[in-house]
This record gives C-alpha cells, structure tokens and sequence, in this order.
C-alpha cells in the first residue's frame, strides 16, 4: 500500500515552511512515527536538516530536471519503511521555471499534481486579517489539480489577530482545514548566507533548535488533523534507477562543511548501481582511498576555506597524484573551483588550488549565475560518451577570470534558451559549475 504524503507549501520564500516542516519531523518522529521526507527542487541545505530532523535521509523530486521515472522511483524508495511522507515546497507553490505552457516547471504545484498529495499552505499572517482569506482562496482555486486541503497561518500577534483570521477564512474557504496559528518566534530564525541557510552540520545549537520547533508545533497546532490529510501519491510504483551514471567503481566522495552539497538520490544510485563509496575530508587534509578509480568533489563552501584547503599539501598532492594514475576525477560548482588554479577569496586574495584545470575563480567579484540547465558533453568523460544529455541547476556567485581549455557542456536554460559552453575537461580530469540532477528526460 502506498504511503500517505503531504506537500509543505507557501505563497512565497520565507512564510515559514522550513520551520514548519522540520517541527513537524521532529515531534512525529519524537512520538515513534516512522515518518520520511522529501524536498522539491534542487537544494542541498534543507534536506540536512530533514534529516536531522527525522532521522531518515531526505531526497529531493523536481519535475523539470527529473524524469518521470526518476521521480516516481526516488518517491517510493524514500517512502519505504515509512507511515508517512512529508515533503517541503520550494519558493511559492506555483513559483518554477520560465517554461513554454505545458511543459514541467520543477515548481511544488507541478509536484502536487503529479504525485495527487495535498497541500498544506503555510501564510505568513502578519499584517493581514480579512486579506489573509483572499490569499488562501486565490491559491486554493488558482489551478486543476492542486488541492489545498489544510493552512496553517504564521507570526500571528495573538488572541484577536487569530480570531479574524480565523473566522475570515471560515466564511471563504470553509472546507479548507484551518490547522493552527503559530507565534512570531525569533528563537526560529534560521541564519543564512550567500548560498542560503547555513548549513545543519556547522549548527552547534541544532538539537535545541529543532526541539524549539516541534515544541511548537505541539502547542499551536492539530498535528492529528494534519497527518488526516496525507494521501498516497498516485505515481505508479517503480524503482529507482541511478539518475547520474557512476563515474567509477570505487567513488572516493569529498564529505565535510567544504563539500556538503550532494544529491543523496546520486550517491544512492551509484551504490544501486553496484560502486563501492568511500569518504574523504579535503579540510582534515585526507586523502581519498588510493584504491578508488573515480573522485567526486560535490559543491559547497571552498571559498569560505581557501586558506586551508590551500595549505592541506596531503590533499592535494593525494589528488595530484590520482589524476597521474589516470583515476577519473569530477568537480561540481565549488568541487569545479578547488580543480583550478586559484580560488580568489572575498577579501581578493588568491589561495592555490590543485591546478588540474585551466581554471581561476574569485569570491571577490561576485555575480549571481542561478537557473535550470541543460546539458550536453562535448566529449567522453567518465559520466559517458559525447553527447551524453543530463539536466541540472546553477547557483553560486564565484566569477570566471579564466576557463581555457576542452569545454565540458554545450548547455541552455530551462526555457532551452542556448547560454555559453561551460566546464573544462582535461584528460581523465573534468567539472563544470553544474550541479547534475538526472539525465535528460525523453518526454
């Protein structure tokens, strides 16, 4: 039988819903439900804290970058074991990418849709009393498919805001479920920087954080009423195939707060596909297992740590040494930084990276690069031949101050808009800023 789920969804960024979300992961799970969550779109930080929360890993769907198939199979291999699955919007809920009429936006209504789980929508209520109804019956009757069935209204100031609220509601959208009104809460307040929230595993103060979260929830709203809702996703069930092809058979993966940013749904494909992952920390100056033929270096910080990463000379020479032996090795984003020849940090000053790309970076003149791609190889590289199709997403704000060599992807934006060849490939060694979610879809 398929697992009840639910979409944690918002009218816009920053209503609350991650801390919604995490509050409720963290009281079910406290209570002995085994309860699994998932997270739409293409971000590595908050499904840490899912995890985290919940003790169970957290997988991302995206209907733009992923295959159908993929979808389905990721979305039944997270609900496995589980009672329930919980799974966190992106942005608002009908917010995606700029796409022709038809075609898939990657946006949490696409998600809803597809998978047939109800929304919950999570509206900030501040300054807002009467109006706070508009803005659940334009969402709740905006489009087929979509099915709003529960709100939960945030930063309410107390007794008579929450009665208006309330009782407006009740008169507009009587048959949707109002589950609860929460406090404006500043022991909540996530703390963020250039990428987004700072990272779960740097959080010294996570656990009472989270406990802060489900306290809460308990108090404020009908957790019952709530987990009534969840219904089983309409997806066929299938399994779920490798999205990314493994670059190995033994995959040495940087893992630290340098290089946190990794698709559990990539990292369990490979083990599917039968490679043997190893982990290593550049800023522990570790190398990677000398028996790995493959080396991933994942997205995240290294502009925060070019210092160190540049003085860790067992690192570095470990992996200088791995390309000598012809051992494929793949950069993402930061991963695609540290392969250059310098990281030029935000005070502008260049710290030496590996030197196995044509490649230098810098965090001092920043400038924001975000959007879906596309993404075709211009030549054979360990994730396959030429031609090779993947989709991905974008998102940093290191700029290029040199990228000479064998581009790695012919690319284009989400709407197919062509953009300029991006990544390096050089021998055995490869990257590009790209974060690879699945390979092309056919549809």
């Amino acid at each position: 039988m398929s697992v009840p789920g639910l979409i944690i969804a918002a009218p816009s960024s920053g209503s609350g819903k991650t801390s919604l979300t995490l509050g409720l992961l963290r009281l079910l799970a406290g209570r002995g439900l085994r309860v699994a969550s998932a997270k739409v779109g293409p971000d590595y930080i908050d499904p840490a804290f899912h995890t985290a929360a919940s003790g169970r890993p957290c997988f991302n769907l995206d209907t733009w970058a992923m295959r159908p198939a993929t979808v389905a199979g990721l979305a039944a291999h997270v609900a496995q074991d589980a009672q329930l699955l919980l799974c966190e919007g992106v942005m608002g809920l009908f917010d995606g990418a700029f796409v022709p009429a038809g075609q898939k936006d990657g946006s949490s209504a696409d998600l809803a849709r597809l998978t047939g789980w109800p929304v919950v929508l999570v509206i900030d209520g501040r300054g807002m009393t009467g109006s706070a109804a508009a803005v659940l019956s334009g969402f709740a009757n905006l489009a087929e498919g979509v099915r709003v069935r529960g709100v939960v209204f945030n930063r309410v100031s107390g007794e008579r805001h929450r009665a208006a609220i309330a009782a407006a509601c009740a008169r507009a959208c009587p048959e949707i479920a109002c589950l609860g009104f929460l406090p404006a809460t500043p022991a909540l307040a996530m703390p963020s920087r250039h990428l987004g929230l700072v990272q779960a595993c740097e959080r010294e103060d996570l656990g009472a954080f989270l406990d802060t979260a489900a306290a809460l929830v308990a108090e404020h709203l009908d957790v019952a009423a709530l987990v009534a809702l969840a219904q089983p996703s309409v997806l066929p069930t299938a399994p779920a195939a490798p999205p990314i092809p493994p670059l190995g058979q033994r995959i040495a993966v940087a893992q630290d707060v340098a290089f946190a940013f990794t698709y559990p749904a990539m990292l369990e494909g490979w083990r599917q596909a039968g490679a043997e992952l190893s982990v290593f920390s550049p800023l522990a100056d570790q190398a990677p297992d000398p028996a790995a033929d493959a080396v991933y270096l994942p997205g995240g910080y290294p502009e925060l740590h070019a210092g160190r990463l540049a003085a860790n000379r067992g690192f570095r020479d470990a992996i200088r040494a791995a390309a000598a032996r012809d051992t494929a090795i793949f950069g993402e984003c930061g991963g695609y930084m540290v392969l250059g020849q310098g990281i030029e940090d935000a005070e502008g000053r260049r710290h030496a990276m590996l030197g196995l790309l044509d490649l230098e970076t810098s965090f001092a003149r920043r400038r924001l690069h975000l959007g879906y791609r596309s993404a075709r190889q211009c030549a054979g590289t360990a994730l396959g031949p030429a031609a090779t199709t993947f989709r991905g997403h974008e998102f940093h704000y290191a700029s290029v101050l040199r990228e000479d060599g064998q581009p790695l992807f012919d690319i284009a934006d989400a709407s197919g808009t062509p953009l300029p060849s991006c990544g390096l490939i050089a021998g055995r060694v490869a990257g590009s800023f790209i974060h690879l979610i699945d390979q092309n879809r056919k549809d």
